[in-house]
């Protein structure tokens, strides 16, 4: 496997809360030099996106605005499951952005593994649990474990995550090597 993608999606809550995508992020890595690029990144308006939207998080923590959404196009779903087709796929925190994606029928037949989930045992953050462990470290957790030189500020928009989660799997990719399940 040469080439793979990352996929970031946002969101106006959780998908068993009736959360709706807003906007999509994928980003083609190739392994063998870490180039990267984007290759989609769209704002999108869900049916049932209303009013009762605008005080979602990710209207409060990111520059995305909630009229953007509300005058974006609807989910192009054949445009997104034409470029997962193309290469394996993951994302940071994958059970969240691909449950949102299959529930919208689209199909992720070549699935790597969660970057947050192999990260957890390379970050070592103590869980605040009473079962102890590691806890599932963020996107920056993960950000300054791997590049602690350089300032990251997650943005919270698809294409701007997904760039840099990419960088977090290359890294990922040359500490463990394979990046399948």
């Amino acid at each position: 496997m040469n080439k793979m993608l990352i996929v970031d999606i946002e969101t106006t809550g959780f998908l068993n809360a009736g959360g709706l995508i807003c906007e999509v992020g994928i980003v083609e890595l190739d392994l063998s030099n870490g180039d990267k690029k984007i290759i989609y990144n769209e704002l999108v308006k869900e049916d049932g996106f209303n009013e009762s939207h605008s005080n979602s998080w990710i209207f409060s923590n990111s520059d995305l605005k909630f009229s953007d959404v509300a005058e974006a196009k609807p989910l192009d779903k054949q445009a997104i499951q034409n470029i997962l087709d193309t290469y394996p796929v993951t994302a940071y925190n994958k059970k969240f952005d691909f449950g949102f994606l299959r529930n919208r029928g689209i199909n992720i037949s070549k699935e790597l593994c969660c970057p947050m989930l192999k990260m957890t045992g390379i970050c070592k953050i103590p869980s605040r649990s009473r079962y102890g462990g590691y806890k599932w470290p963020s996107v920056e957790e993960s950000w300054k474990h791997l590049f602690p030189e350089i300032a990251y500020d997650e943005k919270h928009r698809g294409g701007d995550d997904a760039l840099h989660e990419a960088m977090i799997c290359h890294e990922l990719h040359k500490i463990v090597g394979n990046l399948e399940e």
